[in-house]
């Protein structure tokens, strides 16, 4: 077989995808770090099922429309760094084949290659060893032997061989990977979903039904003051367009249905355009939609079936008022996202003036179109992101690529006590880049230790930890590694103080008792009396305390 077709293809990528969620659990595995966490294949499961999900409901089925839909999906649904350079490799590689009725080598190739650069582009400061230098391996592979490739099948096991020597040379590039006797998970992902997608190439018989992907909905956008539904129909569609839709188009689509209801979505890309909104009215924006074109996958759910007749009643009286005050409002010139789990930071983060919170961090990394709702929910000039996790700044990025109407800065904030740095020294007097540049500065004077607990054995930056083991986590390393919480705490904040450090701030979570980190506090209080000492509730999950130093 020389070349593949579009219905190949698909098969070949829903394939891959499948192989993928089979084996994620030891993909995980694979982190260096043996935390309680989804992370690298779970991340990069969630990101691949969200382009599944598109390749599924595809109704003409050609290579245009495949890599549209692999795209797209996987652009919107890319989670953590793993899961943002997979949707980028997509993206690059879909690039290249949409204009071919049929794939050769050197197509495929050149495509492979157009995926890899498109992806090491999105990452502003590239690491070797990771799952962008096995694919480069592979591209390479595939440029040096496309042009004599008699076969595609040779093609493929050529190119595969070597995708997997480059991801069992990556411990040799990176020394954490070497210490921790384990090969990148990234990259291992990546060569997972090639297998996998070379086994349909050869015909296996493969069960491609997939897991209802809802996973993402636990990361839950919750905005300020919002407790009751305002507006009870959760209407979602696809328009086919027939004609073209201009960004003038989308602006006042996009007004029209703030109009109506809110928690609004209109994203086009090319001739589609998704669309959600939380209305009470879904025959209305329906009606609009028809104007550009034909619908699809029409999906409306009452939402208020789910609450009790009394939360009903009191969310109707409540969204009275609100659209009263809301017709009031105007746009004002700065907003703010904040990445943040459990109540405690929550309440933090609201006190603080934050406009928006996106239920995730290190148990679960939101997507880039979690980011693109809670943006489209901020009606700001300009609006400042805190991702708190540095899992999800790429994902935060990439929705400030694909957002046109509004300024968004990114702060790199890669912890929650960075994050409430971050927004503490926000000054309303000052210029947008004033403040963005005072944020950078402060947010590099926080130390942040998170406590948790190991689940596996392993050896990291010359500690043996073994399953059940109590972690200190620190900004680039292993803090501490003991069997109880309070010692290993006090160790890791001792490795955090200086004779500069100010404040000892900590946030305990639904593990560990209000009672145990105020006796911590009182402690720490004594060891460092140079220092002020905080404890707050912060009602994280996995995490039994984050410990930050200023």
């Amino acid at each position: 077989m020389n070349t593949i077709d579009a219905k190949l293809l698909a098969k070949m990528f829903l394939a891959g995808a499948k192989n993928l969620e089979v084996k994620k659990e030891w993909i995980n595995e694979l982190n260096v770090f043996p935390v309680p966490d989804g992370d690298t294949g779970t991340n990069m499961t969630l990101t691949i099922m969200s382009a599944v999900k598109e390749v599924n409901d595809i109704s003409n089925l050609t290579l245009e429309t495949l890599a549209k839909a692999i795209s797209s999906g996987s652009l919107r649904g890319a989670r953590g760094n793993s899961g943002v350079i997979l949707s980028q490799l997509l993206r690059g590689f879909t690039k290249r084949i949409r204009e071919y009725e049929e794939l050769d080598a050197v197509t495929i190739a050149r495509a492979i290659d157009k995926g890899v650069e498109t992806a090491y582009k999105a990452v502003m400061k590239p690491k070797e060893g990771t799952i962008l230098t096995v694919a480069r391996g592979v591209a390479d592979k595939a440029l040096e032997l496309a042009e004599e490739a008699e076969d595609l099948q040779t093609f493929f096991e050529d190119v595969l061989a070597e995708g997997n020597r480059v991801l069992q040379r990556t411990p040799e590039m990176l020394p954490v990977l070497k210490e921790a006797g384990v090969v990148d998970s990234g990259g291992q992902g990546l060569m997972v979903v090639l297998e996998g997608a070379f086994d349909a190439f050869m015909g296996k018989e493969i069960d491609l039904t997939f897991e209802a992907a809802d996973a993402a909905k636990v990361v839950k956008i919750t905005p300020q003051a919002e407790a009751d539904i305002k507006f009870g129909y959760c209407t979602e569609f696809i328009i086919v367009l027939d004609k073209k839709f201009s960004e003038n188009d989308e602006m006042e689509f996009k007004g029209f249905l703030s109009s109506i209801g809110d928690s609004i979505v209109c994203v086009a890309d090319d001739e589609i355009v998704k669309i959600h909104v939380h209305t009470n009215d879904p025959g209305l924006a329906i009606q609009r939609a028809l104007t550009f074109g034909s619908l699809s996958r029409i999906k409306i759910d009452n939402m208020r079936e789910e609450h009790q007749e009394k939360l009903i009643k009191d969310a109707e009286k409540v969204a009275a008022q609100q659209a009263e005050e809301d017709s009031q409002k105007t746009r004002k010139e700065v907003g703010f996202i904040s990445v943040s789990i459990g109540e405690g930071f929550g309440e933090i983060f609201r006190d603080l003036g934050v406009d928006y919170l996106i239920e995730g961090g290190q148990t679960m990394n939101p997507s880039t179109e979690d980011m693109l709702n809670a943006i489209d929910r901020v009606n700001a000039d300009t609006i400042f992101v805190f991702p708190n996790n540095k899992n999800i700044i790429l994902a935060a990025n990439q929705a400030k690529a694909l957002t046109k109407d509004k300024n968004i800065i990114v702060i790199p904030t890669k912890t929650v006590p960075q994050g409430i740095t971050a927004v503490i020294n926000f000054v309303p007097e000052k210029t947008v880049e004033e403040n963005e540049k005072t944020m950078l500065e402060e947010i590099q004077r926080v130390k942040t230790g998170q406590i948790t607990y190991a689940v596996r054995d392993t050896h990291i930056d010359d500690k043996e930890i073994h399953q059940g083991d109590i972690m200190g986590i620190g900004d680039y390393g292993m803090l501490s590694v003991g069997r109880d919480v309070v010692s290993v705490a006090k160790e890791s904040v001792d490795a955090m103080v200086t004779e500069d450090s100010e404040l000892i701030s900590i946030y305990y979570g639904e593990d560990f008792s209000q009672e145990e980190a105020e006796q911590l506090g009182e402690e720490l209080e004594e060891l460092y009396d140079f220092c002020d000492v905080e404890v707050n509730c912060g009602g994280q999950p996995i995490y039994y305390c984050i410990i930050s130093v200023e």
